[in-house]
């Protein structure tokens, strides 16, 4: 069980996104911030938005969503282990820390709405985090949203062990060696290479300066190297991304670009005539919330209008 929630004190870099934030502890794994807002008052299932993992992710990869929804219902947008205004410990990260965060964001947002199940969206590889929570506590989700999601870049699936990861122990004592690590990211999130990074997943020069500015920032922050350490040595890459997918048991939206580094979904195509999964292509790159945000939104609000109304868990 997590500790209870509380108001959370000024940390580090500056809040990412607007409303009130909060955080508990996560047994074994520090510190967890989220930031929530939306009406007191609402029919609608509360909503919460996951962001990717890369270098220097952080909730501020969803604040187009989370400044829209926020006028309309309950909206939560947690930082992960280790990325935003969460704890960074110098530890190795792994999905099952992810997904437990995951989990304790979700009975948060629950609790708080009276137990009715959520409808949560997340980017790109935090979506095997989300699959994976998912699949451990079906009762607690209306509704699935993975945008750009990883594990279909080939035309099979992973179906290793359960709660195995892609991880490489040696490249991760390389990475975490104290004459290597710290180094190694600082080249890593240097402004030029963030841009170029953020051009790549954008498919084009046209990238979010309030984004780039935010990610230099928390780049500067105290072991800000750690969790994507992890990344970077696969210890965040689920072993078992496609027997999750395929295991999923709420409706499944998925939306994905053409553009960038992103584009290769060869593996969705097992899935996407499944019954309850539908899958959207956009004119974007790996982003589309933040290129489109009406149409993306549009499409978003229509596909979940057609959802069964909430109801408690």
């Amino acid at each position: 069980m997590s500790a209870p929630a509380r108001p959370a004190p000024p940390r580090g870099a500056p809040p990412a996104l607007a409303g009130r934030r909060r955080e508990l502890e996560l047994p074994g794994g520090g510190r967890v911030s989220w930031y929530e807002d939306g009406p007191a008052a609402s029919a609608a299932a509360p909503l919460v938005l996951i962001h990717s993992i890369n270098a220097v992710g952080s909730a501020y990869e969803v604040k187009p969503l989370f400044d829209h929804y926020r006028g309309h219902r309950p909206v939560y947008a947690p930082d992960l282990p280790g990325f935003g205004l969460s704890a960074r410990a110098a530890r190795r990260y792994t999905p099952r820390l992810m997904t437990d965060a995951v989990h304790a964001v979700v009975a948060e947002a629950r609790r708080a709405h009276g137990g009715v199940p959520v409808d949560a969206l997340a980017l790109s590889l935090a979506a095997e985090f989300l699959a994976r929570a998912a699949t451990e506590d079906p009762a607690g989700y209306r509704s699935l949203a993975l945008v750009s999601p990883t594990g279909f870049n080939r035309a099979a699936l992973r179906l290793g062990p359960p709660g195995s990861t892609l991880g490489r122990a040696g490249v991760y004592r390389v990475l975490t060696a104290r004459w290597l690590g710290r180094r190694l990211f600082g080249l890593l999130t240097r402004r030029p290479v963030i841009r170029y990074f953020l051009r790549r997943t954008w498919g084009s020069a046209d990238i979010d300066q309030g984004l780039l500015d935010y990610d230099v920032e928390l780049a500067r922050q105290d072991g800000a190297e750690h969790a994507p350490l992890s990344f970077l040595s696969g210890y965040l890459f689920s072993g078992d991304s496609g027997t999750l997918y395929r295991g999923l048991a709420r409706p499944v939206w998925v939306a994905h670009g053409v553009r960038g580094d992103f584009v290769d979904y060869r593996g969705l195509g097992q899935l996407a005539a499944q019954p309850g999964w539908k899958v959207e292509v956009m004119q974007t790159g790996a982003l589309p919330h933040f290129e489109r945000p009406a149409e993306f939104v549009a499409r978003y609000d229509a596909w979940l209008a057609a959802l069964p109304p909430v109801a408690p868990g």
